[in-house]
Order: structure tokens, then sequence, then C-alpha cells
């Protein structure tokens, strides 16, 4: 009687063209399993980093008609006296910022709160010059009721909206402008400069943490 050959027998050599063939098969498989799961994980840890704003509001949801924005202003030219118009406290600036925040950043996200702000004050803001004669600054929230201004305008915004939600900030001037650096320790190096972060307003192609070109390299005071 003949023998019975199993039909999954393999010779000598089919079997080591089998393992050949199943040990780096195995090899590749693991190598994207680890691929995909790296690429699971640090999306996650990039957002935990360096979160995002999702749907910055615009002005009409968070500023309504009615709003009063007072008439408290000065005239510009002594760069201490734009400090006298940073009031976090104020109850019309503190609401716009915490519904700017609250609709576009978890909780707690303080890089995300600071570009949030930085967005919607870039983004919503007009720009219009000041008198020839002088530089009129308007308070935060007479900019929140006007919706326009200038460098000196969004400036005093953004300090106030950053005041507002305890992050600290300072002026930066140069000639013929001024905009805001925040200090956010847990913030990513690369937004910094020597541990600021820049904030500039009406610099419409600026990102979180740029200042337009023609001021990198002038001199600077900082109040």
């Amino acid at each position: 009687m003949d023998d019975i050959i199993p039909s999954d027998f393999h010779d000598g050599e089919d079997f080591e063209e089998d393992r050949w063939y199943k040990g780096p098969l195995k090899i590749i498989l693991g190598i994207g399993l680890g691929i995909l799961v790296i690429m699971m994980i640090v999306p996650l840890y990039a957002v935990k980093l360096d979160p995002s704003p999702q749907g910055v509001p615009t002005l009409s949801d968070v500023v309504g008609e009615d709003f009063d924005g007072g008439n408290v202003s000065i005239y510009g030219g002594n760069y201490g006296e734009y400090v006298t118009l940073v009031d976090g406290s104020d109850a019309r600036v503190k609401l716009v910022a915490d519904k700017i925040v609250g609709r576009s950043c978890e909780s707690g996200q303080r890089v995300c709160f600071a570009k949030a702000l930085f967005y919607f004050v870039r983004d919503e803001f007009d720009y219009v010059n000041d008198p020839l004669a002088y530089d009129y600054v308007k308070s935060a929230p007479l900019s929140l009721e006007s919706t326009i201004g200038d460098c000196d305008d969004s400036s005093i915004l953004i300090a106030n909206f950053l005041d507002s939600i305890g992050i600290e900030s300072r002026f930066v001037f140069v000639s013929g402008h001024v905009w805001v650096q925040a200090k956010i320790p847990e913030a990513l190096d690369r937004y910094k400069e020597d541990g600021w972060i820049n904030l500039d307003g009406t610099c419409q192609y600026c990102e979180f943490g740029e200042i337009g070109l023609p001021y990198v390299e002038m001199e600077r005071r900082y109040v």
C-alpha cells in the first residue's frame, strides 16, 4: 500500500522557502504596526504641547450691538502711559476674552488661549490710521466697540485680553510701530524670542510668535 503523503507536507527546500518568506513578512508587519502606533501617538503629543484654537469666534459672536466701550483714551507719545490702559479686570474685556478662549480651546490650555486671542484681534479688526497731528490710543473696551484701530489700539487690546486670563505681557516699541510680547513658559521655544512671544496684531501675514520683517532689526524699547 502506498504511503499517504499529507497535503500540507513540504520537502526541505519548500520548508526553507516558506520559513524565509514568513520571517521577513513578520518583520515588515511589525515595522508597519510600529509606524502606525507612532503616527497615532505623535499628533496627540503635539496637540498637548502645542494646542491650536478651533473655530475662533468672530467679532459679532462675542460683542453685541449694545456694547458700551466708554470713552477712555490717551494721546500717544509717553510710552509709560500705555500701561494705564491695561486692566484685565474690566468686566467687558474679561467677558469677551472668556468667550473667545472658551469657544476655541480646551480648559487650561494657556498657549491655545493666547493664540485664539491673538488671531481674533489680527483677523477681526480693520486697520485705520490716527490723526496726522498725534497718536490717539483707545482703551480695550473702546476698541471693542469701534471694531477698528491701528497698532496702538490692537496692542492695548491684546495686552488687556492676556491680562484678563492671567498671562504676563509687555509692549515693544520701535520707530512708528508697537506690538505685544507674551510670557508663556510652557510654550514651545520656536515661538519665543528671549523667552517672550511676539504678537503683532496688525500684521495680517504674521503667525503666532512672528513680527513684520521691517521691525526685526530695529532698536526696541520695552514697557
